[in-house]
């Protein structure tokens, strides 16, 4: 499975997950160390908090989205793109991909909001 990793430095797991415009892309399956695949470096106007388009996405063909800290609004929209959104308060990407494969990460349901702190009007 590809796992995409908010990752404002391409280091550590960042949070606000609807802003972020780099992930680190990780191939995982269960009972192999999951590596790193791609590195996806948005503009701002394709950042989810931006694109409102009905066109394809860079980050669309991952499995799932794994990020310190989302909306309900981003969890919504990944999951209907098919994409599984999970919440995770690990900083190494790798160790967060991993728990995720072995199923101690769980996926949040759609329009379930974690560690998400401030308001939108929209």
């Amino acid at each position: 499975m590809r796992i995409a990793v908010t990752s404002q430095n391409f280091r550590t797991v960042t949070g606000h997950a609807g802003k972020s415009r780099r992930f680190l892309v990780f191939e995982a399956t269960a009972g192999t160390a999951p590596r790193e695949v791609e590195r996806i470096d948005l503009p701002r106007e394709m950042s989810f908090h931006e694109f409102h388009g009905e066109g394809a996405h860079p980050v669309d063909g991952v499995d799932a989205v794994i990020t310190g800290s989302c909306g309900a609004g981003f969890a919504r929209r990944l999951a209907g793109r098919g994409i599984r959104v999970a919440v995770t308060q690990q900083e190494d990407p790798l160790a967060a991909v991993q728990s995720y494969v072995e199923g101690s990460l769980t996926p949040l349901e759609p329009g379930q909001m974690a560690d998400h702190h401030h308001g939108h009007d929209h």
